[in-house]
């Protein structure tokens, strides 16, 4: 049986394995269990002293690994199969989401690290071009990125105006997302969508916008590093909702058997430090998105954040309005009541949703109010984008129209 340590920033967790069936099992390490300041790595991973089976433990380690395109890529490099999630991340599970990383059972105890590879501008030039054919740049030697997610995507180190990859167990501190050909106007439309939740007040990732070469990126912060007391990068433990109501990867969209609004309502009424707080921020993101047309607002693009022996909502992240692109498809990836649609602003979806997840319709209503008037008030002096700020101006009027 094949093993990898998990580990959360320096300390040694639980061991991860793999059956000779390829099938995954993990415990926690007693050592980990017996620490006040313990904490699980998934809501669906409890502190135990027991072996949590494959159903159990897949959703949270196949939901750190990239997906479909960039995943499939990945596997072509590595000479591994595709559908091995072990494999991949003995490979390429050192820089995860969050806080975790894993390493070979036999590999001396993790330390902080600061160790970089500085990047001229030819070079990062030559690795954005590579990436739709090397993910992550999987295969490079001592390097192991791993990020959810089928966009094309290089986790950095930016300080100042050097970037940098992270060698060893160094934290990344930003997220270099190049715009795909097929997608012209992705980086300014995702720019437009993050700085409008900023104005209106929502809690979002930081993003700018550069171009490498003849390629326009965008730049975002990652929310989930800190700086420690000693200037120290310090990872911050995270999962998305799938992985935290127990879905893998490829069961995102509702549709598919992803999570639904009254779910996510449940899991911060249930699981959040502060329900009252966590719930309307969850009810904003869906309006949010539906406002602008992001019909790809699915269970892994909302995360909670765990710091300070808080859980609560991750500030938001990939923030695009899908209406821009007519081939693409306006099914919600999310449903809002009996909502399936990114063209259906009918307020009643959502006291349909207000009713499923026991909240107060007058409550709901009038935090739909109040940002959709924000938001057409934001996006009219946002001439930058003008298109774009038209568009969601239009759709915030029909809002406000339709509640009256």
């Amino acid at each position: 049986m094949s093993a990898l340590a998990v580990y959360l920033n320096s300390e040694r967790v639980g061991l991860l394995e793999e059956s000779s069936d390829g099938l995954l099992r993990f415990a926690y390490a007693a050592e980990w269990l017996a620490r006040d300041d313990a904490v699980p790595l998934s809501r669906m991973l409890p502190l135990c002293p027991c072996t949590y089976e494959n159903k159990q433990v897949r959703p949270f380690f196949a939901g750190i690994l990239p997906e479909e395109a960039p995943r499939a890529a990945i596997a072509r490099v590595l000479g591994i199969s595709e559908g091995n999630d072990f494999a991949m991340l003995e490979r390429i599970g050192g820089e995860c989401a969050g806080a975790v990383s894993l390493l070979p059972e036999v590999h001396p105890p993790m330390q902080p690290e600061k160790r970089v590879r500085i990047l001229e501008e030819t070079e990062l030039v030559g690795i954005i071009h590579q990436l739709p054919r090397r993910p992550l740049m999987a295969g490079e030697e001592g390097i192991r990125l791993s990020l959810a997610g089928a966009q094309d995507k290089l986790p950095v180190v930016i300080e100042g105006d050097t970037i940098a990859l992270p060698l060893g167990n160094t934290p990344s501190t930003h997220i270099i997302k190049p715009e795909p050909a097929r997608f012209e106007g992705l980086v300014a439309n995702e720019l437009f969508c993050m700085d409008l939740a900023g104005r209106v007040g929502l809690k979002v990732a930081a993003a700018k916008r550069i171009r490498v070469g003849d390629t326009p990126c965008i730049v975002v912060t990652r929310y989930d590093r800190k700086a420690g007391p000693d200037g120290q990068v310090i990872r911050l433990h995270q999962e998305d909702f799938c992985q935290a109501l127990g879905r893998p990867p490829e069961r995102k969209y509702q549709q598919e058997g992803g999570p639904t609004a009254k779910e996510c309502i449940g899991l911060l009424r249930e699981w959040s430090t502060a329900p009252v707080l966590e719930i309307p921020a969850f009810l904003d993101a869906l309006c949010f998105n539906l406002l602008i047309g992001n019909a790809d607002a699915h269970g892994k693009n909302y995360s909670l954040i765990y710091a300070e022996s808080k859980r609560s909502m991750a500030p938001l992240y990939d923030l695009v309005s899908t209406a821009m692109w007519p081939e693409l498809s306006i099914r919600l990836a999310m449903n809002i009541g009996h909502g399936k649609s990114i063209n259906d602003l009918n307020p009643s979806n959502f006291k349909r949703l207000a009713e499923e997840g026991g909240l107060g319709w007058p409550l709901v209503r009038e935090r739909i109010t109040d940002l959709a008037s924000r938001m057409r008030s934001a996006a009219s002096g946002m001439r930058d984008s003008h298109t774009l700020a038209e568009t969601v101006s239009i759709r915030c009027e029909r809002m406000l129209e339709q509640v009256g």
